[in-house]
């Protein structure tokens, strides 16, 4: 079974460092004559250089910001109750079962009327707002709601008993959340960071929405147009593939044991 699933990834690994003519020939894993020439073709013809760009803006803010307001909120939820906030938590967490697809259309609107930006006024009009920008493709990656969801359930299990003493110790909420309870909620953090970094590094609809030019596209644009030439160089495909998935293992193997951590704890806890 092992091997049946890493059968493509090898063959895409080999086809990558096999020349341009032989890549067709016959199905090999081991390369006759090993090149790195796909690689500096995929980097130039699939403009990766500039899709690496904005897909690590995008992707590094969207981590940022969604480390520290769904942390916050959900800390919130689960020790600072206030009137209103169970139903308030139900139907942000309702709002995870409405489809992409149903959200196109609002998101792009709200791209597109978005005030002061791209030539709009003040009421959104004018211009082309935050379509076809960086801005744009960041819109709605900044707070997941599952994160907001993931957080509360975490802390919703942690022991009050903390908060109780510091409180004693006269410790405000906000040294509380700070100094007791965020040190206890790295694995959810970094369960959080690769949610979401994975999320947005590989999403596909959105940025094909929101993205008309080279300008503002994504490494996931850039395979897919280079894919959908007419001569299509599969050595050159599989190298740009490859360069695509590496920040994501990357990301996965530093985190993996805060990853793994999260996913058990936050599954026990709540």
């Amino acid at each position: 079974m092992t091997a049946l699933v890493l059968l493509p990834f090898l063959w895409m690994i080999s086809l990558a460092f096999t020349k341009e003519g032989q890549a067709m020939s016959g199905i090999s894993l081991i390369p006759e004559q090993p090149t790195l020439e796909n690689f500096s073709v995929a980097v130039q013809a699939a403009n990766l250089r500039q899709a690496f760009a904005n897909s690590t803006i995008v992707t590094t803010v969207a981590v940022a910001t969604n480390c520290v307001v769904p942390v916050i909120a959900g800390y919130a939820f689960a020790h600072l109750p206030f009137r209103g906030s169970k139903v308030l938590f139900y139907i942000l967490v309702s709002t995870a079962a409405i489809p992409v697809s149903v959200t196109l259309i609002p998101l792009f609107l709200m791209a597109k009327n978005f005030p002061f930006a791209g030539g709009n006024d003040v009421l959104g009009q004018g211009g082309s707002g935050l379509l076809d920008s960086v801005g744009g493709l960041m819109l709605p990656y900044l707070v997941a709601t599952m994160n907001i969801f993931l957080s509360r359930q975490y802390f919703a299990g942690m022991d009050r008993d903390f908060a109780e003493a510091a409180r004693i110790d006269g410790a405000s909420e906000l040294r509380i959340f700070t100094r007791v309870y965020l040190p206890m909620a790295r694995p959810l953090i970094a369960l959080v960071a690769v949610f979401s970094f994975t999320g947005v590094w590989d999403d596909f609809l959105w940025p094909l929405v929101v993205s008309t030019s080279a300008k503002s596209t994504t490494v996931q644009l850039a395979i897919t147009t280079f894919a959908s030439t007419g001569n299509v160089k599969y050595g050159a495909l599989m190298a740009a593939t490859i360069l695509v998935s590496v920040p994501v293992l990357l990301v996965f193997l530093f985190n993996q044991r805060g990853f793994i951590a999260g996913l058990s704890e936050g599954g026990i806890k709540g």
